[in-house]
């Protein structure tokens, strides 16, 4: 009986020493889970940082190959702008200078134009032009003026047409040379010194006709045109 006693009292206390460790368990499993709780409550910010950064990347990585092709369309326009030429206005206003060096030419195409009458009727078209030029003694000067204060220090014109009206101007201006040399030297009545004199008015025409022809042309089909004597001085001038 002692025997039996006791080993039921060995029993029970082993069952006892279960009990409170089974007891004792939920506690430990729950101090453990509040560090637990407490690291997923200070890792949820993190991954949801991350989580947004993540989401972030394909956008500006979107972006990144955005910029590029805007850019690349943005030179392929510009390219084709520059293939095609200045436009259509900036072609205008770049001829339209080159008639001041044309009218005033025409005083030396005297007596070419009565050589040959039939290079006249090329002019005939700007008749109306031109007498109301000349019907104003001071024409000349406005429309010199008006030029180079309107057109080649108007930087909101491109170059192109700053350079072109440039050019227009220091044809006008090699006029004053041989109208200076013809006001102090009165010009032959005959002879071998009128021949000469008539061969240096006609070069003189023939050689402005030619430049603003050339010039007219060249601002007509959107090419950029380099008259001899006034193209370099012309470059230095315009910015």
């Amino acid at each position: 009986m002692p025997t039996a006693v006791a080993a039921q009292c060995g029993t029970a206390r082993k069952c006892g020493v279960i009990s409170a460790q089974g007891a004792s368990r939920p506690v430990a499993l729950a101090g453990a889970a509040r560090p637990a709780a407490a690291a997923c409550g200070t890792a949820a910010p993190a991954g949801l940082a991350s989580s947004s950064s993540l989401c972030g990347m394909p956008l500006l990585a979107a972006r990144q190959r955005q910029a590029p092709a805007a850019a690349r369309r943005q030179a392929a326009v510009q390219a084709m702008r520059r293939s095609s030429g200045p436009e259509i206005p900036d072609r205008v206003v770049a001829a339209l200078p080159f008639a001041i060096p044309l009218f005033d030419s025409l005083k030396y195409g005297k007596f070419f134009l009565v050589q040959f009458p039939q290079f006249a009727q090329l002019l005939l078209p700007l008749d109306p032009l031109i007498r109301l030029y000349y019907s104003f003694p001071l024409a000349g000067l406005v429309l010199f003026f008006a030029v180079y204060l309107g057109i080649i220090n108007n930087q909101n014109f491109s170059r192109y047409v700053r350079f072109h009206a440039m050019q227009a101007i220091l044809l006008d201006i090699i006029l004053i040379l041989p109208g200076l040399i013809e006001s102090i030297f009165r010009p032959p009545m005959g002879g071998p010194g009128l021949q000469v004199y008539i061969t240096l008015q006609n070069t003189i025409f023939l050689f402005l006709f030619a430049s603003v022809a050339y010039g007219v042309g060249s601002c007509i089909v959107g090419q950029t045109a380099r008259l001899p004597l006034v193209a370099d001085a012309a470059d230095a001038q315009v910015r």
